[in-house]
């Protein structure tokens, strides 16, 4: 991991999480913003419709922010279509993405774990058993 990647980065509103998810599928793909959008319905780590708007508000957002690149491409049939890719600060960024994932994720297991033993207590407190 580059050590110049600031660390308060991992400190994103998980809403934006549809960042890290198109950062992932251009890096396994480059694709045009319809493709994309199709690839991001299909995803098993999405739930729901991906908002058309939001995707592409969010795509020219990253390709300001040089994460990804895009040209037009001009094809033989029908009108000319923006290609989107991943750029090496976007793998970089799709790895802190993945870091703050992962932070969250073990978060949520610590969370899951105090509840078990929560409800444990009560279902032993409700049939008397006493644990020492």
């Amino acid at each position: 991991m580059n050590e110049n990647i600031d660390k308060n980065a991992l400190n994103i509103p998980i809403e934006r999480s549809i960042q890290a998810e198109l950062l992932l599928l251009l890096g396994q793909k480059a694709s045009h913003g319809y493709e994309l959008i199709q690839r991001l319905n299909d995803a098993d780590f999405k739930s729901g419709e991906a908002d058309t708007a939001t995707v592409y508000r969010n795509l020219r957002r990253m390709d300001k922010d040089g994460l990804i690149n895009s040209h037009w491409e001009v094809g033989e049939s029908g009108p000319g279509r923006r290609l989107y890719q991943l750029t090496p600060q976007g793998v970089e960024s799709l790895k802190i993405w993945v870091q703050y994932i992962s932070q969250q994720k073990a978060k949520l297991e610590i969370f899951l774990q105090a509840y078990s033993q929560y409800e444990e207590s009560l279902f032993n407190e409700e049939n008397g058993v006493h644990k020492p």
